[in-house]
């Protein structure tokens, strides 16, 4: 559409069910790779993604031509039956229900990158839960406990 410019950035944050720690080391590769093939078939910016064992981050420049509640629902579906059909865990895999979706400024990019590929060490010092709360926090997003992503002992 002529005269139409946007500038959309998203950092999306989801978890395993039950934050089930069974992504592993050695195919986190081939489920970024996967998810960034989501990402570009869908016309977005892949601009970083990054597994923990138990939750994934991805950054993208987001095509406003797709809603975030399609593209969460693509995403997580078809991961979900990409890692399903290869056999890549011993039980069936499931992506937690819900997501986190955050807008971040041009100015923020370099930033977020960074934060995403450190994962590993950021989660040296704190809990997935504890990120996420410290992230919706940080966004002045008004929660409810009984909806953070649930432990297996949850229920």
């Amino acid at each position: 559409m002529p005269n139409t410019y946007t500038q959309l950035y998203i950092h999306f944050v989801f978890a395993v069910k039950y934050r089930r720690a069974i992504i592993e080391e050695e195919w986190e590769d081939r489920l970024q790779k996967y998810i960034t093939g989501i990402v570009q078939n869908n016309g977005h910016k892949l601009l970083a993604i990054n597994t923990m064992p138990d939750h994934l981050h991805l950054f993208i420049g987001l095509n406003p031509k797709q809603s975030i509640s399609e593209f969460m629902r693509l995403v997580k579906g078809d991961s979900s039956e990409f890692i399903n059909s290869k056999g890549l865990t011993s039980r069936k895999f499931q992506w937690q229900e819900g997501y986190g979706a955050f807008s971040n400024s041009h100015s923020q990019i370099d930033s977020v990158i960074k934060y995403i590929l450190n994962q590993k060490e950021h989660h040296s010092k704190s809990t997935f839960r504890e990120e996420y709360l410290q992230i919706l926090k940080s966004n002045d997003i008004e929660f409810d406990e009984k909806y953070i992503f649930h432990d297996l002992l949850d229920g």
